[in-house]
C-alpha cells in the first residue's frame, strides 16, 4: 500500500486557515487563497521597506503610515496597504508606485490574446470569472508591451547554419488609409541542426517580389546565417532568385505539401482520401522519372479524368518538383510531413478569422507572434526522422553538414 505524501503545509495550520469553513470557500472570491495572497504580498512590501530604511538608516528616515492601493490579480481584485517612509524615498519592487495589476496578470491577458481571444472576449472572461472589470485600452496596453519584445526576437542572433527552412504565407486584412486591404504577412520556419524548429522571422508586406526576398534573406545573413541547405517555399514571386543571390548553394524546393492541399481543393469533400491516396504513388515515387510516369498515369485514372487540373498543376509545377526525388526517403518526408508548417499554420489562421481585421499592420504583427511564441512553448522533440535524415545530410552536403 501506498504511504501518504507528507504535504508541504502540515494538515493542522491548514485547519487552522481554514477555521472550520468549507475548503471550497476558500477558492471563491475574497476567500482564503485571495487573504493569502494580500498578506503575503503585505508581509513582503514591509520586509521591502525595512531593508530599504536599513540602507538609508543615516539620513535618519522612519516609517509614516500606509497607503491604500487596489491591484488587479490572475483571480481577483485585492486592496493592499503600502508602507510609506517620512522622506517619500521608498519604491516598492514588488508592486511599484505606479503598477495597478499584479505580477501575473499581464500574462493572463497576453496568453488569452494569444489564443485568439478578441478584447471584448477578454474583458467577459475576465468580468465572469473573476469580477474584474477591464478596460478596452488596457488590454491594449498590456498586449502592445510585447511589441519592443518583437523588436529585439526580430533581430536576434541566428543559427549559421539551417538544413532546412520552410517560407510559407498567409493573408490577413489590414485596415490603410480607411480601407481594409488584403496583406501577405510571411513567415520563416527553420530546422536547426539538431533537429530542433525555430521560427526565424515574420515579414508583412502588399507584394512579394524578388526586391523584398531580398532584403528578407538579407536580413537572415545579417543575424548570422551563412548557409541554408534546402529552402522549401510554394511559388512565392521572385523567391528562388533571391534566396540563390545570398545563399547560391541553397536547394530550393517547392512545397509538396501546398502543391497537395491546393490540389485537394478542386476536390469535392468526399473524394479527399482517395484523391489524396492517389496523389501519394506520384511525391512517393522512388525517382523522378518514375514520379513523372506516376504523374501521367494519375492523369488518366478515373479521378485523373474527373480533375484535370490537378495533373495539369502538378506538370505546370513539375521542374520545381523533380528535385525533391533526389533526396532519400529520410529527408523526403520531413519535406513533404505536414506537421512541420501545417499545424502552425492552422494556429495562425485560426487566430486571424478569431479577429476580421486588424488597425494596422503593427497589430496583426503582435497577434501572430504571440501565436508563434505559445505554439514555440509546445515544441519539444526533433521529427522521429531527424537522425536518419542528418546522416543522409552529412552525405549529400559534404563539407556544409557535419555530424556531432
Amino acid at each position: 500500500m501506498a504511504r501518504r505524501k507528507e504535504p508541504r503545509i502540515p494538515d493542522h495550520l491548514l485547519d487552522q486557515l481554514l477555521a472550520g469553513a468549507e475548503a471550497k470557500s476558500a477558492f471563491a472570491k475574497n476567500g482564503l487563497l485571495d487573504e493569502l495572497k494580500k498578506a503575503l504580498a503585505e508581509r513582503a512590501l514591509n520586509a521591502e521597506m525595512d531593508h530599504h530604511l536599513d540602507q538609508e538608516n543615516e539620513a535618519g528616515n522612519t516609517r509614516n503610515g500606509y497607503g491604500r492601493k487596489s491591484v488587479l490579480t490572475d483571480t481577483g481584485k485585492i486592496d493592499l496597504e503600502i508602507p510609506r517612509d517620512r522622506l517619500a524615498t521608498f519604491d516598492p519592487q514588488l508592486i511599484a508606485k505606479y503598477q495597478r495589476r499584479f505580477p501575473g496578470f499581464d500574462e493572463k491577458i497576453v496568453s488569452m490574446y494569444a489564443r485568439g481571444m478578441s478584447v471584448r472576449e477578454i474583458q467577459g472572461h475576465l468580468r465572469e470569472l473573476y469580477g474584474i472589470e477591464v478596460s478596452p485600452d488596457l488590454v491594449s496596453a498590456v498586449t502592445d508591451a510585447v511589441l519592443e519584445e518583437i523588436t529585439e526576437w526580430q533581430n536576434r542572433p541566428l543559427e549559421a547554419l539551417y538544413p532546412l527552412v520552410f517560407f510559407d504565407a498567409l493573408r490577413v486584412k489590414v485596415r490603410d488609409e480607411g480601407t481594409v486591404r488584403n496583406k501577405a504577412v510571411y513567415l520563416a520556419l527553420g530546422v536547426r541542426p539538431d533537429g530542433a524548429k525555430e521560427i526565424l522571422g515574420l515579414w508583412i508586406e502588399q507584394s512579394e517580389g524578388a526586391k523584398f526576398w531580398l532584403r528578407v534573406m538579407n536580413e537572415l545573413r545579417t543575424r548570422g546565417v551563412e548557409d541554408v541547405l534546402i529552402a522549401v517555399v510554394d511559388g512565392l514571386k521572385g523567391f528562388p532568385e533571391a534566396i540563390t543571390a545570398v545563399f547560391p548553394e541553397t536547394q530550393v524546393q517547392t512545397c509538396i505539401v501546398h502543391l497537395i492541399r491546393s490540389s485537394l481543393a478542386f476536390v469535392s469533400y468526399k473524394d479527399r482520401k482517395a484523391v489524396a491516396a492517389a496523389l501519394k504513388e506520384i511525391y512517393r515515387a522512388k525517382d523522378a522519372e518514375a514520379g513523372q510516369a506516376a504523374l501521367e498515369q494519375f492523369a488518366i485514372s478515373a479521378w485523373g479524368r474527373k480533375y484535370e487540373v490537378i495533373a495539369a498543376s502538378w506538370r505546370r509545377n513539375w521542374a520545381a518538383v523533380i528535385p525533391f526525388f533526389a533526396f532519400p526517403e529520410e529527408v523526403r518526408r520531413l519535406i513533404y510531413t505536414t506537421n512541420a508548417i501545417e499545424a502552425l499554420n492552422a494556429k495562425l489562421r485560426r487566430a486571424v478569422r478569431a479577429r476580421g481585421h486588424f488597425p494596422t499592420d503593427e497589430s496583426a504583427i503582435k497577434l501572430l507572434f504571440l501565436v508563434l511564441r505559445q505554439t514555440q512553448k509546445e515544441w519539444k522533440m526533433p521529427p522521429r526522422e531527424w537522425s536518419m535524415a542528418r546522416a543522409q545530410f552529412a552525405i549529400l552536403f559534404e563539407g556544409r553538414f557535419r555530424l556531432g
